[in-house]
């Protein structure tokens, strides 16, 4: 695995000034009514020591600022109590379940590992064709390097449940599929069944990831797509999504977390992605907006999807120019460098944290900053434009 500069999930302050800490400060002003307690905000500006926050804390609690909601108050607190070590992912206690984890080199896959690294406990929907060679190299300990976690430690998958996210009941899988050979020897592996074991089993789960598409047709053309291919991807891409929430919410925990996986696709053209999966990404990213209301008023479910850059996956590979967009990324990004999935799956584990309690219905982008750009600044029309390279 490549090597990261996190040590662990810490993603430590330091005690170095956070940049935002001047506009605390200024809303205190309005906060404290522009009274002397000032003072206060200004220490935790300048110095970020714990010494500092305390008259902080008991100043903002104190009873002239009694109508401030409490939420508030906790978020301050939470603050205080995480000064001395820095900010930490912390994740003992929840558990997850990856849908779409089948080798050990895709975004499910480190998104798994960032999570078991914070502390939660691992469960994981393998699709059903892919099921037991990934058991078998799990037992035969084929992905032993790639388990071992920032302490050393490895990381343990409590149960591998098999998955096959583009049905959502018995009912659905056609008499081809339930007589299909790679099927065979496995039960329960519609969304529902799924939903309803993992129930059984564990009761409860508190993060649910979605890091699974697929795209019969993706190296054609849009305007060479049938029908069949078009709808295929948007089923298994897309509304596998929707079920997958609809079925898990009733034993999703209150305050949880649910994410998925999208592409820049969804709001560019990038030639050669094709077979309907740039709709299929567009409508990922429209549901993940109306899932984050809906999922949020009933079980205050927050709902994101992250704008992965191009990794080179098993998945990625069939494609079939996935090292062209790795270079192309590389050459025009803001930051010239590789995504590493490792990003990818720490920026999930952010999500899945109290740390992003106020964020849902968000597209985030991992991309190096890629998502930003405007023209492709390698191209020989800017030859003679001064722009800058990474220099190291």
């Amino acid at each position: 695995m490549a090597a990261t500069s996190f040590s662990g999930m810490q993603f430590a302050m330091s005690r170095s000034c956070i940049p935002a800490s001047q506009k605390i400060a200024d809303a205190g002003a309005v906060v404290l009514g522009g009274k002397s307690k000032i003072g206060s905000w200004n220490k935790l500006a300048s110095a970020c020591h714990i010494a500092s926050v305390q008259p902080f804390r008991r100043g903002f609690t104190s009873s002239s600022i009694k109508s401030v909601k409490s939420d508030t108050k906790a978020l301050f607190e939470f603050s205080a109590q995480s000064a001395d070590s820095g900010l930490s992912i912390d994740l003992k206690g929840k558990r997850a379940f990856i849908a779409g984890v089948a080798d050990d080199n895709g975004y499910g896959w480190a998104i798994a590992k960032a999570l078991a690294a914070a502390g939660a406990e691992i469960l994981v929907g393998t699709w059903v064709p892919a099921l037991n060679i990934f058991e078998s190299s799990l037992r035969r300990g084929k992905f032993d390097i790639s388990r071992i976690l920032p302490d050393g430690s490895m990381m343990e998958i409590t149960k591998v449940y098999p998955l096959d996210a583009v049905f959502d009941n018995p009912d659905d899988v056609p008499e081809d599929i339930k007589t299909n050979k790679r099927y065979a020897g496995s039960s329960k592996w519609t969304v529902q069944e799924v939903a309803e074991s993992v129930k059984e089993d564990f009761g409860s789960i508190d993060i649910l990831v979605h890091s699974l598409a697929n795209g019969p047709e993706v190296t054609k053309p849009l305007l060479e797509t049938s029908r069949n291919g078009y709808l295929a991807a948007i089923s298994a891409s897309s509304y596998s999504y929707v079920s997958l929430l609809k079925h898990f919410l009733p034993i999703l925990n209150p305050g949880g977390s649910s994410i998925s996986l999208t592409y820049i696709a969804s709001e560019r053209i990038i030639p050669g992605y094709g077979g309907g999966m740039s709709s299929a990404k567009a409508a990922l990213e429209s549901d993940t907006r109306v899932l984050a209301f809906e999922a949020g008023r009933k079980r205050k479910i927050r709902v994101n999807t992250i704008s992965a850059g191009p990794l080179r996956s098993r998945a990625a590979k069939a494609i079939g120019f996935i090292d062209m967009m790795i270079d192309y990324s590389s050459a025009n990004a803001p930051l010239q460098k590789e995504v590493l999935a490792e990003e990818v799956g720490y920026t999930a584990a952010f999500l899945a944290s109290p740390l992003a309690s106020a964020i849902t219905g968000t597209v985030l982008y991992v991309d190096n900053g890629l998502n930003a750009m405007g023209v492709g600044v390698d191209s020989p029309i800017f030859k003679d434009l001064n722009i800058p390279k990474d220099q190291h």
